[in-house]
């Protein structure tokens, strides 16, 4: 009889664990099934939603200048550096002049050489003039003893030839002046490349503007083209945007735009549209477009990331959605869970047009309901699944 009772107790003792390990999976099973999940609700309301084309791009200034000398030279002085404030025509970088200082006296004197000799050679022609001018009346004198017979033929040849050369002399002169004119050119012209060369050792500011780089130092040797410093005018920064080739038809210069700083990514600065790109990348398919920005921000760089948000449309009370309670289904299509009767119900939504804080539902919703999306990040819902809304 004792061995037929413990025959009968293990089945039992088996069966009753099988049974208790089949609750406990169903019971795992409608917790992880059925069980609340915490979510956060939104309200599907009506309200005007702005269409924009949305674009990102790096902060550009509309007119920059590479400082670089026009000679050759050494850095004597670097007057400015990066962020400083400038104005057109202030002194930037001064080079070493002395030898062009040298060059530029030299040429002075020449030139006034030039004019010294100019002035010997007026004075020999004043003389030969008055040389000429008493030939001249010694010939006539004798011409007229000639014609009297009151000369011989010898001395009228004599004073003819005195007179040819005292003419000789007088052309010899102007032919002097004339040259020595050229001269006091030719030094002139010397004197004024070499105070233009002098003039090219100092760097001055082509316009108003703010340096924003600096590359060179005291002593460094620099050449024609090499750059010294980086010059933006403020007058008109802008963010030179990528946007896709699809959103051309949509933009035109003067839209109004929102500007986000990846520095600032809390707050909106207002901005335009001031220029449209004529050509798109053959690879990503996107153009460029440059959107002035009418507000900086305290700190900013040349080069910094943006995104601009251009507004094209604006929809009046319309069915709108957070975009962060929509949720992909499995077949990609995009949709949202309903809360009906305390369970989270899945709707596929027909969507329109998509805002930066909004998103258009044309169909799938109504103004009134109430969308859900797990608080903890890591949870997901499905269909029919119980929520407790936080």
């Amino acid at each position: 009889m004792a061995e037929d009772s413990r025959r009968i107790t293990f089945p039992m003792k088996s069966a009753t664990r099988l049974a208790f390990f089949v609750v406990l999976v169903a019971a795992a099973i409608y917790w992880f099934r059925f069980s609340p999940v915490a979510v956060a609700t939104h309200v599907i309301s009506e309200d005007k939603l702005t269409q924009e084309v949305m674009g990102t791009g790096t902060l550009e200034a509309r007119i920059s200048a590479t400082i670089s000398p026009k000679i050759s030279g050494r850095i004597a002085r670097v007057l400015v550096d990066q962020g400083d404030t400038v104005v057109a025509g202030q002194l930037l970088v001064q080079l070493d002049d002395e030898e062009l200082r040298q060059q530029v006296a030299i040429a002075e004197a020449n030139v006034e050489a030039a004019v010294a000799a100019i002035e010997r050679l007026k004075t020999d022609k004043a003389r030969a003039n008055v040389i000429l001018t008493q030939a001249q009346k010694n010939f006539d004198r004798i011409d007229s003893l000639r014609k009297r017979d009151a000369t011989s033929e010898g001395d009228l040849d004599q004073a003819a030839e005195a007179l040819g050369v005292a003419m000789a002399d007088v052309a010899r002169s102007e032919a002097g002046i004339n040259e020595g004119q050229k001269g006091l050119i030719a030094a002139e012209k010397n004197l004024e490349y070499h105070r233009a060369r002098q003039q090219d050792t100092r760097i001055t500011a082509p316009f108003d503007g703010l340096v924003v780089d600096r590359n060179r130092e005291l002593g460094d040797v620099v050449v024609p083209g090499s750059s010294i410093l980086t010059l933006i005018s403020t007058d008109e920064l802008w963010i030179s945007a990528w946007v896709d080739e699809t959103q051309m038809g949509k933009l035109a210069e003067g839209q109004t735009a929102n500007v986000v700083f990846r520095s600032q990514p809390q707050r909106v600065f207002p901005g335009t549209v001031s220029r449209l790109g004529r050509e798109a990348d053959r690879e990503t398919r996107e153009f460029i477009v440059d959107v002035r920005v009418l507000e900086m921000p305290k700190n900013w760089a040349v080069g910094q990331r943006a995104e601009v948000f251009i507004k094209i449309a604006e929809l009046e009370s319309v069915v709108v959605i957070s975009p962060e309670f929509l949720v992909r289904g499995d077949d990609g299509d995009e949709g949202a869970f309903v809360i009906r009767d305390g369970r989270a119900n899945w709707r596929m939504l027909k969507l329109g047009t998509r805002g930066r804080s909004l998103v258009q539902v044309l169909d799938g919703v109504k103004a009134g309901d109430l969308v859900a999306k797990p608080v903890n990040n890591r949870s997901t819902l499905r269909d029919g699944q119980g929520v407790s809304p936080r």
